[in-house]
């Protein structure tokens, strides 16, 4: 597999995007979206993840984020993704989804071909790693982020987004803390 877009080095920061599987609007609920904050506050407290901007769309995650304390990216975004995944699964099974079936079929038929046994796929493979090498990225990469719900037009203003770090360099409440960069 190639390491064009793969967080293999340590100590660099990197911006990535997970996707799920067909685009599907997994992160439309709060329990969905929940999962999500709670494993990054994991993967920050045990995992040496430093996050400066995220934000939770509804199909995908965009994080500019680094490994720290020894930590490879690769392998915490690999076990991110694991664990969300079971999660995912688990709490489309458990609480009330009016797209239950259809998901589950979706996501089963989505891992048919490969070789390894799976019940349930959700995530794309990869998460497109850019690696950060200037302030211009950074505060583009930032501003891409916290852009995304209003370009979707969900809000007007970036802060009013609950899931993203728009809100923390708002100074606004949130559910995850970020370490703030101070750029703009």
């Amino acid at each position: 597999m190639s390491t064009k877009y793969k967080a293999t080095t340590t100590e660099n920061a990197y911006f990535i995007t997970l996707t799920i599987v067909g685009w599907i609007d997994v992160f439309t609920r709060v329990n969905q979206k929940t999962i999500l904050i709670n494993a990054l506050q994991h993967c920050k407290q045990n995992k040496g993840l430093e996050i400066y901007a995220y934000c939770i769309m509804s199909s995908h995650l965009h994080l500019l984020c680094k490994a720290t304390n020894g930590f490879i990216l690769s392998d915490v975004i690999r076990d991110f993704k694991k664990f969300t995944s079971k999660k995912i699964i688990q709490t489309i099974i458990e609480e009330p989804e009016s797209r239950r079936e259809w998901m589950l079929d979706y996501f089963k038929k989505a891992c048919q071909h490969l070789k390894r046994t799976q019940q349930y796929k959700v995530w794309q493979d990869g998460y497109h790693a850019e690696i950060v090498e200037t302030i211009s990225f950074i505060i583009q990469k930032i501003n891409y982020i916290h852009n995304n719900p209003v370009k979707d037009k969900i809000v007007v203003l970036p802060e009013d987004y609950y899931y993203s770090s728009a809100r923390n360099y708002a100074n606004l409440d949130n559910d995850l803390e970020v370490v703030l960069l101070d750029l703009f």
